[in-house]
């Protein structure tokens, strides 16, 4: 048998449910389920059915099924009705939708796509109790719950209903739907990418990924390899992939809004791209490294939310940075005590070779300021297992040198359901970087992710930067409504949260 019958070959993966809008009620859509929204009891002391039951109603006794279900309507709860009477709908799902705000409709998206999988179709009245407020959550909850990766000689175990029909809800929301799908889709992308085993993904994989993203969005792409990393002096990517027998790379993505680019600021993300982490020679534990291959989340994320800038109508100009490299272990590798010097000139003992990220994430950084003059920085990574001991698995951190763009990103957050907690830039640690041979010591020790945070800043050029530490929602322990359990993808949708804003710079960078 040769080598080549060997490679890996990715099998044909699951593809998220198609939605579309419908001004038709329920029971006139042929579909296999019906899904209605339940509200929790009000002042009325019963619960309440929303839009589309009233027709329903007149043949299946819905509150009673929910009576002797013992439903309350919080959100994400999921009570069935099996249809028998002949035509296509076989099911009736009554699903909670709670106080009716942004969280609830995710939930119930994520509940109701769980509830049809293998399914065919199903109408649902969620977004149309509230279409202002429903539509964005429910599209990101349906489409990412429905998520799954696989490489299963037989095939998926399940696939996603294929279909969801938003019945009630008409083509004025077009726009809206086209939007919310893109945004979704993004967080469904990063998650995959971030999901997708070593043995295929390695950094000129990675680099290929972003080539056809680049083709298929209208980007400019540029890809440093090992020869061009040598060249321009990116000391520290070199170094983190000195080990491998698959080259480190840098991958640069460039997006021009469709109107006023010419004046237009620029803001740059900067992506951790290490395709699987063993901790170079400081080797990490055998239990630590089995979620090593979703360590390049940060580049997933920067790369997903290139590919749907224009879908959200981003007004500023974006250059998207993936510093992708392999942390393996081999004659090759950098050494504890060695110095490593990154683009433009800065020096890093490495006492660590398991504090990698930082110094990939160096490089790009310091490549930014000086070639592109950003009006804002805003990196992610998967960097420290302190901000999961500080966070827990639930909630992302971030630190931020200036507060609009801090507050910023926090309302993106919020809105998009990604969730994230600002953390201290704390001055009195910055002591802790010093190296008695070179500018700084990559792993000064704790506090881990605010002396990590203290050391990406040196390479910030004083710009307006935020730095993303997504190490502690990198992966979901179990699945839990939009998130399923594995890697998750985390920073997609808040990003093009932020840069689909009309003005995502606001305030930013003003001294006054």
């Amino acid at each position: 048998m040769s080598s080549k019958s060997l490679s890996p070959t990715l099998p044909v993966q699951v593809t998220p449910p198609q939605l579309e809008l419908s001004a038709l009620s329920p029971a006139e859509v042929d579909a296999e389920v019906v899904a209605l929204p339940v509200m929790p009891a009000g002042e009325t002391g019963s619960l309440v059915l929303g839009p589309g039951a009233a027709e329903l109603g007149e043949t299946y006794d819905l509150l009673g099924v929910l009576e002797v279900e013992g439903a309350t309507g919080k959100a994400g709860e999921v009570t069935s009705l099996p249809v028998t009477a002949e035509g296509s709908l076989k099911r009736i799902l009554l699903v909670g939708v709670g106080d009716q705000q942004r969280t609830d409709f995710r939930r119930a998206g994520a509940a109701l796509a769980r509830a049809t999988r293998d399914r065919e179709s199903v109408v649902t009245t969620i977004v149309a109790a509230d279409p202002a407020v429903a539509l964005d959550p429910f599209v990101a909850g349906a489409t990412l719950g429905s998520f799954d990766f696989h490489w299963r000689s037989g095939g998926p175990q399940w696939q996603p209903v294929g279909r969801i029909v938003l019945a009630e809800v008409g083509t004025e929301r077009a726009a809206a739907l086209a939007r919310a799908t893109a945004v979704a889709l993004a967080g469904w992308r990063s998650r995959f990418l971030a999901t997708v085993p070593a043995i295929l993904k390695n950094p000129a994989w990675l680099a290929e990924q972003a080539e056809a993203v680049a083709k298929e969005a209208g980007l400019d792409v540029t890809v440093w390899d090992e020869k061009a990393l040598a060249k321009d002096g990116f000391g520290g990517i070199l170094g983190v992939g000195a080990a491998s027998a698959t080259p480190p790379r840098l991958i640069r993505l460039d997006y021009k809004p469709a109107k006023g680019a010419r004046r237009a600021p620029t803001v740059v993300l900067v992506g951790k791209g290490i395709t699987f982490d063993t901790g170079g020679l400081n080797l990490k534990p055998g239990e630590g490294m089995v979620t090593m291959k979703r360590d390049m989340t940060g580049g997933a994320v920067v790369l997903a939310t290139m590919a749907a800038l224009a879908a959200v109508g981003c007004p500023v100009k974006v250059v998207g940075l993936i510093a992708a490299a392999e942390n393996a272990v081999s004659g090759s590798a950098t050494r504890p005590g060695d110095v490593l010097r990154h683009y433009g000139g800065r020096t890093s003992e490495v006492t660590n070779t398991d504090a990698e990220g930082r110094l990939v994430m160096a490089d790009a950084l310091a490549y930014a300021v000086d070639q592109l003059k950003p009006a804002a920085l805003v990196d992610v990574a998967t960097l420290t297992g302190a901000m999961k001991v500080a966070l827990g698995q639930q909630v992302g951190g971030y630190f931020a040198s200036d507060d609009a763009l801090a507050a910023l990103l926090a309302e993106a957050a919020e809105a998009s359901g990604e969730p994230l907690w600002r953390m201290p830039l704390a001055d009195v640690y910055e002591e802790r970087l010093a190296s008695k041979v070179a500018d700084a010591d990559n792993a000064p020790g704790g506090p881990g992710a605010i002396t990590a945070a203290l050391f990406l800043r040196h390479f910030t050029g004083g710009l307006p930067w935020a730095h993303l530490d997504i190490a502690s929602v990198g992966d979901a322990p179990a699945d839990s409504f939009e998130w399923t359990q594995g890697p998750t993808g985390f920073g997609a949708r808040l990003l093009l949260s932020w840069l689909g804003q009309d003005d995502p710079l606001a305030g930013v960078g003003d001294r006054r």
